[in-house]
């Protein structure tokens, strides 16, 4: 089963629509819950129910994502989804005017600053987890000498092996195969620095 393809953001209005921390934990919230109204959402960001509303109209306003089916017996509860396997936003996208770079570079830092969060609610929830997911979670820092061509090769095998894996999971758990999956969070950069 071939999964499908991100989502490529390109316009300024719905990366704008996405620099938002609230929006983004929304959307990770919703992406692997696969649906759920704004009440239980706002249970899990700790928000109140009318700004998380709000916010999941906005990123619906930019087809990030979308009313789904009523899954409750009244049909009075309001339900999301998210539209597609993921989204990415890339640099060269957003280099043609300094008001789309500097959107870019605070989409980036806000995503950076929620990739972070998670991390750390992970090590301070770590002891509350079995002994084979502390085992298994992992951090790792590679430090290679690429040249840029090299690191955008680099960035393509990963991303062909994460859709292998993500296929994978995704056919299992369709499936049947649930015992014992978790929804996993895996961040991966790559860039030049010097000393």
């Amino acid at each position: 089963m071939a999964i499908e393809e991100h989502r490529r953001i390109t316009d300024l209005d719905t990366l704008k629509a996405l620099a938002h921390p609230l929006r983004l934990k929304l959307y990770r919230a919703l992406f692997h819950a696969g649906a759920a109204t704004a009440s239980q959402l706002a249970d899990q960001v700790d928000e109140a129910v009318s700004l998380v509303s709000y916010h999941l109209r906005k990123l619906a306003a930019h087809g990030v994502i979308s009313e789904a089916e009523p899954r409750s017996a009244d049909g009075r509860e309001r339900w999301w989804e998210v539209d597609r396997s993921g989204y990415s936003v890339r640099d060269q996208d957003f280099r043609d005017a300094p008001e789309r770079a500097a959107a870019f570079a605070s989409f980036t830092r806000v995503a950076f600053h929620e990739h972070n969060e998670l991390y750390e609610r992970f090590l301070d929830e770590q002891s509350t987890w079995e002994q084979e997911w502390r085992t298994a979670a992992f951090n790792s820092q590679y430090l290679p000498r690429l040249t840029a061509e090299e690191l955008r090769r680099l960035q393509g095998e990963l991303g062909e092996l994460l859709k292998r894996w993500d296929a994978y999971s995704t056919a299992a758990a369709q499936a049947g195969d649930t015992e014992g999956r978790e929804n996993i969070v895996l961040h991966l950069y790559g860039f030049p620095t010097r000393p």
